[in-house]
């Protein structure tokens, strides 16, 4: 974007070209897009946050429950625990990439069901009803987690929002050379010019990073290892 805003004003100053054009209209159409934007992948961002601490909360209470269970012995104990582990592992892991799948996912969560169903001589039918509803809270948080991870913010909008950053300056440094005058000094244009653009280029990279917030790039993003189990 320096080394457009920089050519555009050089050819708008070579070409003696300038014009007046109400830029508020300019400026809406690009700063209300990205402010919308933004604050849309701002809120994504929360919302894993809090789906990824309910996903460890509830993972936590079903380890305490099970733990707790004096019918089940201590070689179970632990195989439930790592069932839990594997779970929270593989969320975590899912988050992080750019699949989409759940399948395989899904064959892990299954195994706490299985684990209550083999049990079926230790554990209690009361016992395996709140297991239950303890991993229905489990697997709320995993579809909520998987929804942020696998939709993002409308493509067409952010499609928008980058092609009129770029198109931005063949429009402003004209009006910025007519503003200040072409007999002016020409650095007050380019710095103008430039100052601007990055400030835009910049809204439209947080945008960017906001919107997924588990892939570690982004100064902003979520730190996954603070959610699991073992930490």
């Amino acid at each position: 974007m320096t080394v457009i805003s920089i050519v555009v004003t050089f050819l708008a100053y070579y070409f003696n070209i300038s014009f007046n054009v109400d830029l508020t209209l300019l400026s809406i159409a690009i700063i209300f897009p990205l402010v919308f934007t933004i604050r849309g992948s701002f809120k994504r961002r929360e919302k894993a946050l809090e789906h990824l601490s309910a996903f460890r909360s509830n993972l936590k209470t079903v380890q305490a429950f099970l733990m707790s269970k004096n019918g089940l012995t201590e070689q179970e104990k632990i195989e439930s625990v790592d069932i839990l582990i594997e779970i929270n592992e593989s969320v975590l892991q899912h988050l992080g990439k750019s699949e989409y799948s759940l399948k395989d996912l899904d064959t892990i969560t299954d195994k706490v069901f299985q684990f209550t169903l083999d049990k079926d001589a230790t554990m209690a039918k009361g016992s395996r009803d709140k297991v239950f509803r303890f991993m229905r809270d489990v697997h709320r948080s995993i579809e909520n987690l998987h929804s942020i991870h696998s939709h993002r913010t409308p493509i067409s909008l952010k499609a928008y929002c980058k092609i009129f950053v770029y198109v931005f300056p063949f429009m402003y440094a004209p009006t910025i050379i007519y503003a200040i005058g072409s007999e002016s000094l020409s650095w007050v244009a380019y710095t103008i010019v430039i100052l601007t653009e990055f400030i835009l280029i910049s809204l439209y990279n947080i945008q960017n990073h906001l919107e997924y917030p588990f892939d570690n790039i982004g100064t902003d993003d979520i730190n996954l290892d603070n959610f699991r189990i073992t930490r």
